[in-house]
């Protein structure tokens, strides 16, 4: 079995995960996880699969086919992680330009690996501004103090609130 990754992009409508599902499964590939959003009409996502090395091409062809969708496809060679602790780290704020870029500055400063990284604006009805909220699963040597990276993510405005925990992935 070869492990691929594929990615796919294409204008949202009811029935792309089920095609991309019923691919994976004509071609015996094994879905190993993903992740898929909705962003501006646009559906996007990754999915990890487990594949024959011998139906690989012809799964990347047949989701190709699929109508509307854009469709790459990398194959994946299993590298152990560095870190073996992962922390889950939330964020709200004003939003504000360079928030995101803010934010994964301090995680490299720190040499932190982002696992997984979601974030949104929405609306704050009492202050009639936009609230930022993200959350970042990150990777982290063994001993490593969360308190100093909490203080210099504190550091980024006077009104973000940051939680830090162990993540739950």
């Amino acid at each position: 079995m070869q492990s691929i990754v594929i990615t796919i992009m294409g204008k949202d409508k009811p029935g792309l995960v089920d095609a991309v599902a019923k691919c994976v499964y004509q071609h015996q590939g094994n879905w190993q996880g993903s992740s898929f959003a909705r962003m501006a009409g646009m559906f996007t996502g990754f999915v990890e699969i487990h594949v024959p090395e011998n139906s690989h091409q012809a799964l990347v062809r047949a989701l190709d086919s699929i109508p509307d969708l854009t469709v790459q496809s990398v194959t994946v060679a299993h590298t152990p992680s560095s870190y073996q602790e992962t922390l889950a780290v939330e964020v709200m704020g004003n939003d504000k330009p360079g928030i995101v870029q803010e934010l994964t500055n301090i995680l490299n400063q720190f040499n932190l690996n982002i696992e997984s990284f979601d974030s949104r604006c929405e609306s704050a009805p009492n202050w009639g501004s936009l609230m930022f909220k993200a959350r970042a699963v990150i990777g982290v040597p063994e001993d490593f103090d969360s308190q100093s990276l909490q203080s210099a993510l504190e550091s980024i405005s006077n009104d973000l609130v940051v939680d830090i925990g162990s993540s739950c992935q």
